[in-house]
């Protein structure tokens, strides 16, 4: 008994177990509800048989607890897997890994912990409630077309040429792009630009709360509603925050970037604002994210508005008014209705909503108001 322990530990030192250990995910993107299998595959590279091997993956503790496994008597080139699951509740970029291998002998007395520091990403999207687009167009715009044509002063630009192709005028030709090129170009005396909308979310800490506080959470998901039904109505989408520069960006850039999204510690909103002003069409749609603004911002804003066409802002409150003290919830009702009021009167679409509430739900309600002062008026 007293030799044992001494035998142990000489069978975990001196065993030589070669492993290799490959994790594989269902899936590296998700939304928040869905469950993710981790799948680990231990393969013994040695010329004897593996011996008993607890595995340990770690996990960032919005997942859950680290993972522990076991594996055993793996012949010779031979592999075994074994999987675990994790379920995914909210948005974030996580790191899953590294992984610890322990090594025991047959009877448990001794082990030795071998490190694998493959990591492996998983990105969980916001959450994204489904919304009709119909009334994020310009007025007069379809489904990611614009309402303007631009006529271009000189048919010899290149980019008003294309190839010539069976079946057009040949009256449409323009020689000197020829001579240039070499090839049949027809002359294009109009283009037309694809729609264009601007997404602001006004991601301040002061403004929404911390990181993972209820209003914050909500203002990143009604921006990833509204920002990938924009995308696929077929618009160029900018996005723009407090601390980020307008950029524009694909569906799944976008989800990425709003999945690691964090406060921003700036309080001025006045020069992002201005920014926007600048890089303006006239025929593009803005939207904002926000919570209600003091009236020096929602003026800022009314200002900002006026170089775009159809202009939408949601205000998120950053608290429930139901669950906070009385002096706070008027405070908070009083600056958004006079927000609302002031961004109306510049023909702004206004939605506000709790941060335990929906934005179907006031996207709906307000779409039925409409229809039915439209038909009360006919």
């Amino acid at each position: 008994m007293v030799a044992l322990p001494i035998f142990a530990a000489l069978f975990v030192r001196w065993t030589r177990v070669k492993l290799e250990v490959g994790r594989h995910l269902s899936a590296v993107r998700v939304f928040p509800g869905t469950r993710v299998v981790v799948s680990l595959t231990v393969t013994n590279r040695g010329r004897a048989t593996a011996p008993f091997v607890l595995m340990e993956d770690r996990l960032p503790s919005a997942l859950g607890k680290p993972a522990r496994l076991v594996v055993t008597g793996i012949p010779p080139q031979n592999e075994q897997t074994v999987s675990y699951s994790v379920l995914c509740r909210a948005r974030g970029r996580y790191t899953v890994g590294p992984l610890a291998l322990y090594i025991s002998d047959p009877f448990g007395l001794a082990r030795i912990r071998l490190t694998v520091p493959d990591e492996s990403e998983l990105i969980v999207y916001p959450h994204v409630e489904e919304i009709e687009a119909n009334r994020l167009a310009t007025q007069g715009a379809g489904t990611g077309d614009s309402a303007v044509r631009h006529l271009y002063r000189s048919a010899a630009e290149f980019y008003t040429m294309r190839e010539y192709v069976t079946g057009d005028d040949l009256r449409r030709i323009h020689w000197p792009s020829v001579a240039r090129t070499g090839k049949l170009m027809i002359r294009q005396d109009e283009s037309t630009r694809r729609a264009a909308a601007t997404l602001f979310i006004d991601n301040r800490a002061v403004a929404l709360g911390d990181f993972g506080t209820p209003g914050f959470e909500r203002a990143i998901s009604v921006s990833a509603s509204l920002g990938r039904a924009l995308i696929r109505a077929g618009f160029a989408l900018r996005i723009t925050s407090a601390d980020m520069a307008g950029r524009e960006m694909s569906e799944e850039l976008f989800l990425e970037t709003l999945a690691g999204a964090v406060p921003a510690r700036g309080k001025g909103l006045s020069e992002a604002l201005t920014g926007l002003r600048r890089t303006a069409f006239g025929d593009s749609t803005l939207v904002v994210v926000s919570a209600p603004l003091a009236a020096p911002e929602a003026a800022t804003l009314q200002r900002a508005g006026t170089a775009f066409g159809r202009k939408i802002v949601v205000f998120v409150l950053p608290f429930s008014p139901a669950s906070a003290p009385p002096d706070a919830a008027a405070q908070i009702q009083s600056r958004a209705n006079a927000a609302r009021s002031t961004l109306q009167r510049s023909g702004w679409d206004v939605y506000v909503i709790n941060p335990d509430g929906r934005l179907r739900d006031a996207w709906q309600a307000r779409g039925t108001k409409k229809l039915q002062a439209a038909g009360s008026s006919s």
